[in-house]
């Protein structure tokens, strides 16, 4: 799986940011992946550097499968700190996208 751009990484954080203000986030590998199977996540956005990375390797088949904008992000330690979290997480996911529709979309558009 390739990380994303800059340009997209920023935009997704951003997402998870209001989206936590405004609607609904989800965070861990399992809570994640229920959500993708479920059709109920928004945009995923999953940590490069989990170690095994057998913890993640199946979101990007799963994501294409349920078509959810799936952004892969440099850093576990970063992605738990976007999602107001004391501790790094593998995967978020935003559940209820609150303000955050027109930046998801945007996320989607150049994935």
């Amino acid at each position: 799986m390739a990380e994303a751009s800059k340009e997209v990484i920023d935009k997704a954080y951003e997402a998870i940011e209001i989206a936590k203000k405004t609607g609904k986030i989800k965070k861990g590998a399992n809570e994640v992946t229920k959500l993708v199977e479920r059709g109920q996540a928004k945009l995923v956005l999953v940590a490069g550097d989990v170690n095994p990375p057998e913890v993640i390797m199946h979101f990007g088949p799963l994501c294409k499968e349920k078509k959810v904008p799936l952004v892969i992000v440099p850093s576990k330690e970063e992605l738990g700190t976007v999602a107001g979290l004391n501790v790094s997480t593998a995967a978020v996911a935003i559940v209820k996208e609150g303000d955050a529709k027109d930046l998801i979309k945007q996320i989607a558009d150049k994935l």
